[in-house]
């Protein structure tokens, strides 16, 4: 299947997919898969906190993508660029030098990326929920914007797609935009496109795959998982973020407690308190996608709903491009026949 849009033309990958930068899920076996299968595949910075870690990465999937050119796939780096990451400005550096092809950047100031990235030729996209996010990363000069809505894993938005989507082409007509939230199948690509997206970020399919090195358990629990079962906690960053309702979920609780609120809105110690929640948090997290582990803490997105098994990104990838015929074939049969 052939899918031209913005976002496949500036990028050069045959699919407007996005495998969604998940956090201590993304990998380097899911990147080469990406960039295997025609898609283009992202992962956090903060996943190879090591040291040299992420330089090897870097120097891999660099040379995994040249020698897989005729597969029209590619990668690139999620940034966190909020003063809370103490790797930021490392991890950019490492980026720039080894000019990485694509970022998305995530809660905050994207002006140094922007930059940096601009001058070897790099597209950077932006994090935005809402018009005024929008907004700011125009004015910085980005190349478009991932619109994180409702039902995303992580950080979701409070918006729909079907309403953030129109009102961001309404408003900037040139930048092209990434839907990302609920999306798991070809149909829900073809739906985004037809909203007005260039492309789509699916994450939470990708966990339940083969490639994927988290515990099994994990795995089956976005297996088995409906979309009621997702939840927003603030118990891990401050700011909501939708988990898998475990019963180690409803026994810590999802809203920070009267102390926690204050110190978290309080201008003397808010940057701080942030730093040590999103430390707790990561330190949860980590130990949650190990096996054996009792405290299921899992990030996962509504669009648990559609997945049924394990298989291959691969797979996965080939499923979705199926899918994104059969939904055009019988939609073009509904508008035909009505």
């Amino acid at each position: 299947m052939i899918v031209n849009t913005d976002f496949t033309a500036m990028t050069g990958v045959k699919l407007p997919v996005i495998m969604a930068p998940m956090f201590l899920v993304s990998n380097v076996p899911m990147m080469e898969a990406a960039i295997a299968n025609g898609v283009m595949g992202v992962f956090p910075s903060l996943n190879f906190r090591e040291e040299k870690k992420l330089e090897e990465v870097l120097t891999h999937l660099s040379a995994y993508r040249r020698s897989k050119a005729d597969s029209q796939g590619s990668y690139g780096v999620n940034l966190i660029v909020q003063q809370t990451n103490i790797w930021y400005e490392k991890h950019l550096e490492l980026c720039v030098h080894h000019r990485v092809p694509f970022y998305i950047t995530s809660l905050g100031n994207p002006s140094t990326v922007i930059k940096k990235a601009h001058s070897y030729g790099a597209k950077v996209f932006c994090d935005v929920t809402n018009l005024e996010h929008a907004q700011k990363a125009m004015q910085k000069g980005c190349d478009g914007f991932i619109a994180v809505g409702q039902g995303a894993g992580g950080h979701a938005g409070p918006y729909p797609l079907t309403v953030l989507v129109p009102a961001l082409k309404k408003k900037f007509p040139d930048i092209p935009v990434v839907a990302a939230g609920g999306i798991a199948s070809g149909a829900g690509i073809i739906s985004s496109l037809a909203s007005g997206a260039s492309a789509a970020s699916i994450g939470t399919r990708f966990i339940a795959t083969f490639e994927a090195k988290v515990s099994e358990e994990y795995k089956k629990a976005v297996v088995n998982a409906g979309m009621n079962d997702i939840v927003l906690t603030e118990r891990i960053s401050g700011t909501p973020c939708t988990i898998i309702n475990t019963p180690y979920v409803q026994k810590i609780g999802l809203k920070q407690n009267k102390i926690e609120r204050w110190l978290s809105r309080n201008p003397r110690t808010k940057r701080y308190f942030k730093m040590l929640v999103q430390k707790r948090g990561l330190t949860l997290l980590e130990k949650a996608v190990m096996p054996g582990n009792y405290q299921n803490l899992w990030c996962a997105g509504q669009s648990v709903e559609l997945v049924d098994d394990i298989v291959s990104c691969k797979d996965v990838i080939r499923r979705l491009e199926t899918e994104m015929q059969t939904a055009c074939e019988d939609l073009y049969k509904q508008i035909i026949l009505s």
